[in-house]
């Protein structure tokens, strides 16, 4: 590891959490450079639903190199660019009665979010943008104003301009319906907030520390920003793809947001990041917003070969299927030692986490884990959530196998410290 202490960035972070040098990846595994196996409930923070080196991609990718297919093109028209637009129309938006115009921004979901941001703004000529505590949608400039926690902020960025926060489904407690509260401020012309031009919200909080909106809570969001004249952003960026177990996490809720951003997963693990909006929102001239990499095109034939999941509902199914596995199996683990543990469960589809309130000791299990030979990480304000994102394709075994790595990691981590404290008693 000595190269990457001494040449890269102090800013890194993963590499200090999972200190191996990883060599290759198949499906739901890691394999260091000695060979040794790892279970990756990580997943690429979610940048890789369809597993690692995904066979259908890896061979589609290989053929379109191999016949020198188009690299890198701008914003320029490509085969692969059209196969994947009507891959996306045809098996994505329009069998859900989604009418979306796709821009492609830059490689990464923040891109995509700067650009919702932005046009927004222009569209509905007023500065200001909600978000809600908890949130996280970026660390560049305008994504960095929405994002809730300070960790990423600092006063000297200037990162808060024209944008407000305001309570998360829960934030208030369970009895406090926040999108009255929201309401109540936006009636009023002596509350400090100014009419927003979007309110941008993800439907399950992922780095925020596994936060679900209810379905009444995204459809009151949705009536309010109708009757306020504010554009409704969704960040699917990492709960997209079919993590919550619909392709769009806001499926379920039955809306149709202005905006929907898209990153991650969406590129079958290359770079990739589109906004999808309304037609009558795409109000950009030529060349307005652009940037260098809108076009990757490498990214378009993963995506189109990772959308074939979605030909029928079989995919679909199964993320439902091993959904259930994880609530059953967390759960299980919650029972098993909330006498010894103030933990709480939260979650959907394939997305879960174990919220542990005692300092320090989620970030104990997530090493133990590791030395254990399973990734994972850490969310929420305090890294006291232990966020489970295993690939969408990850076998029923080793769903299973990594789950009871987990609750073995956890039983001996309070055995440990029971036995110290006995030894500290006697002493």
């Amino acid at each position: 590891m000595r190269i990457f202490e001494e040449m890269e960035s102090e800013v890194r972070g993963y590499v200090r959490a999972f200190p191996a040098v990883f060599d290759t990846a198949k499906g739901a595994f890691l394999y260091d450079e000695q060979g040794n196996e790892y279970i990756d409930f990580f997943a690429g923070a979610g940048t890789l639903n369809y597993g690692h080196n995904n066979p259908l991609i890896s061979e589609a990718l290989i053929a379109y190199l191999q016949r020198d297919g188009i690299v890198h093109a701008l914003d320029k028209a490509t085969s692969a660019k059209k196969a994947f637009l009507q891959k996306l129309r045809d098996t994505i938006l329009a069998p859900r009665n989604l009418d979306y115009k796709v821009q492609f921004t830059g490689p990464t979901g923040t891109n995509a979010v700067e650009t919702a941001l932005k046009l927004a703004r222009m569209v509905k000529r007023r500065s200001n943008v909600i978000a809600f505590t908890n949130g996280y949608h970026g660390l560049t400039m305008g994504a960095l104003a929405v994002t809730g926690n300070d960790f990423y902020r600092d006063e000297s960025y200037g990162a808060r301009n024209n944008a407000d926060s305001v309570p998360f489904d829960g934030y208030l407690g369970p009895d406090i319906n926040t999108i009255d509260y929201l309401r109540k401020f936006l009636e009023d012309g002596s509350s400090g907030i100014d009419l927003p031009a979007a309110i941008i919200v993800e439907t399950v909080q992922g780095e925020g520390g596994i936060n679900v909106a209810s379905s009444q809570w995204l459809r009151d969001l949705e009536q309010l920003c109708r009757d306020f004249d504010i554009l409704l952003i969704i960040d699917d960026i990492q709960m997209g793809n079919g993590r919550t177990g619909t392709f769009f996490s806001f499926e379920e809720a039955g809306i149709k947001p202005d905006m929907v951003t898209v990153s991650k997963s969406i590129g079958g693990g290359l770079p990739m990041a589109l906004l999808l909006m309304r037609p009558e929102l795409d109000q950009w001239q030529p060349g307005e917003h652009t940037g260098t990499f809108r076009g990757n095109n490498l990214a378009f034939i993963a995506a189109t070969q990772a959308l074939s999941y979605w030909d029928n509902n079989d995919f679909a199914d199964s993320i439902q299927y091993k959904g259930q596995i994880m609530e059953e199996e967390l759960r299980k683990i919650v029972e098993k030692y909330k006498g010894q543990l103030e933990i709480e469960l939260r979650g959907r589809g394939m997305v879960w986490g174990l919220d542990i309130n005692r300092p320090g000791f989620a970030g104990e299990v997530s090493a133990a884990a590791f030395a254990s030979n399973l990734v994972i990480e850490l969310a929420g304000a305090d890294d006291r959530v232990v966020k489970f994102l295993p690939s969408l394709v990850i076998e029923e075994d080793t769903l299973r196998q990594g789950m009871a790595i987990i609750d073995k990691v956890i039983g001996e981590l309070l055995a440990h410290k029971e036995s110290a404290m006995r030894g500290d008693t006697a002493a």
